[in-house]
């Protein structure tokens, strides 16, 4: 009895891409013209490589990809990373390729994900955050840079991992209790807000989820915790007569002049009493800050004599100012 012929199995479902320019026909238990197109370009010294490809025992029960060394993962990328240089961008070649590259490489992500286990996510929610730097990595990869894939993603892969807790982490650490009435409050408030159109007091919330009024006033101001907003942020203009500027443009900042306001308007009728040759001085030595000297040279006096006649202005001044309060 003759062995049988070698053949190239069916690969994997993958999600269908938009199909560009000539339709694809397929015939039942027939390979498509991206799959024969593949399979005639892996020649025997491939078959160990389109093992992994498939995913799946070939005739000889070689392991699958998953079970095989890291190296033919590589050897297969250069040999698929060629293939999607000549592949026009939309077509289900191109996506099929694209996806099998994915597949052949989410080793990557799980060990760039095996880092941050110990963060309060899921490691699903990272993983999958992962992949989209994987998948950043494959549409940027070029052959021709001379560099290992691995080397290459793994960067990009962890940035993306970073940029996840960046954006969605809590900026001050709190109590893992309060992060998850974060979360039952967020709820709450939607579903009050529908049912009485209008945001809930925090009463309400309290009713709502059986918790006292001050344990939902604890979980709101430990809200504030989550996200912080940069200050040099643009301001997105979403207000009537906003202009663009960071929020730091926008933020209030202690003006000290203010803190004297109400001293000068209670100065002003107790300096106007004051001898012409006193309000000169003080004029000279608060205004125009000139030192005890120069304002001797000014009037012909000894800085002595304008030191004693600047303390007992000021004493008298002062004195003014009790007398008010």
């Amino acid at each position: 009895m003759s062995a049988p012929t070698p053949h190239h199995p069916r690969r994997p479902d993958v999600p269908a891409a938009p199909r560009v320019g000539t339709a694809l026909v397929e015939h039942p238990g027939q390979p498509t013209r991206a799959e024969a197109a593949h399979g005639a370009e892996l020649d025997e010294a491939d078959a160990p490589a389109a093992t992994e490809f498939t995913g799946s025992r070939d005739i000889n029960g070689n392991a699958p990809f998953d079970e095989m060394a890291p190296l033919d993962a590589r050897a297969l990328s250069k040999t698929l990373f060629a293939r999607l240089e000549n592949l026009e961008e939309g077509t289900y070649e191109y996506a099929y390729v694209r996806n099998t590259l994915v597949e052949l490489n989410l080793a990557l992500v799980k060990f760039a994900a095996s880092r941050f286990r110990s963060r309060s996510e899921p490691m699903e929610d990272i993983i999958q955050v992962g992949t989209i730097g994987l998948i950043k990595a494959i549409d940027r990869f070029d052959l021709d840079r001379g560099v290992e894939f691995p080397t290459f993603a793994m960067p990009t892969i962890v940035g993306e991992i970073k940029r996840f807790f960046r954006d969605t982490s809590w900026s001050v650490r709190v109590p893992r209790r309060l992060q998850e009435l974060r979360l039952e409050l967020a709820r709450a408030g939607d579903e009050l807000s529908q049912r009485l159109d209008r945001a809930p007091t925090t009463a309400e919330l309290a009713a709502h989820l059986d918790l006292g009024v001050d344990e939902v006033v604890e979980g709101m101001v430990a809200s504030n915790a989550y996200t912080a907003a940069s200050l040099d942020a643009q301001s997105d203009g979403e207000d009537v007569g906003d202009t663009e500027g960071t929020l730091a443009d926008r933020i209030g900042y202690e003006d000290h002049g203010l803190e004297g306001v109400e001293y000068i308007e209670s100065l002003r009728p107790l300096i106007a009493t004051l001898p012409p040759r006193d309000r000169k001085i003080l004029s000279l030595r608060f205004v125009a800050n000139m030192t005890q000297s120069d304002i001797g040279e000014e009037l012909g006096l000894s800085q002595m004599h304008v030191s004693r006649l600047l303390s007992r202005t000021l004493a008298k001044l002062r004195k003014g100012l009790t007398l008010d309060e």
